[in-house]
């Protein structure tokens, strides 16, 4: 009850506070390409159930028609300009605050996942997410917009490294935990440091 009252405060503060930002970067998606302000995506939540995720469109649109479903690289060429920018301070997941408002997510906890997702091996073969261990255990909470492996864990590390990292923090959760993640995460967003593939923190 507190986390959700912490969460209900918190987002609300946040969308009223950000609102002439979304009125910038609004204008500024629109003059970088003319394409859709916003970009909806399904996800998974608590307890396995799909919600759809608000973010500011970072990339070009129908950026997956060709490839599917293909998380972004460094120097992708997909994202635009703005997107770049955004992606770097994390703005373009501003519209999340909305998504926590409505209870969907939480400021803290596990990122939330797209539904089939799958990993890539070594090897080159293809794990769906499902089947790595600590996959079922992230949906005994709520997703977060931040998190400790959002925070801790370059980009690039296996799923099964950031699932590892997921499990700890819920078995370490506590206000003041989340307390510390969000001071962190205001860190990397104000060093713009988010979309670096190494340590985002010194």
């Amino acid at each position: 009850m507190i986390k959700r009252a912490f969460d209900c405060a918190l987002a609300g503060a946040g969308l009223i506070a950000s609102a002439p930002l979304w009125v910038l970067l609004a204008i500024a998606i629109k003059l970088d390409d003319g394409g859709p302000v916003f970009f909806r995506q399904e996800r998974v939540g608590l307890d396995g159930r799909v919600f759809d995720a608000l973010k500011f469109r970072s990339m070009v649109p129908d950026a997956e028609a060709q490839t599917g479903p293909v998380q972004a690289t460094e120097h992708d060429a997909r994202v635009t300009r703005v997107g770049r920018f955004m992606r770097a301070t994390a703005m373009d997941e501003l519209p999340q605050l909305w998504n926590i408002f409505a209870g969907d997510m939480s400021f803290v906890g596990p990122r939330p996942l797209r539904p089939g997702e799958v990993d890539v091996r070594g090897d080159g073969g293809l794990v769906p997410l499902d089947q790595i261990p600590g996959y079922a255990m992230r949906h005994s909470v709520k997703p977060g917009l931040t998190g400790l492996t959002q925070v801790y864990a370059a980009r690039d590390i296996s799923r099964t490294s950031k699932f590892r990292l997921d499990r700890v923090y819920l078995r370490r959760a506590s206000f003041w935990l989340d307390v510390k993640l969000i001071l962190l995460s205001f860190w990397i967003t104000a060093t713009g440091a988010w979309d670096k593939r190494k340590r985002r923190l010194p």
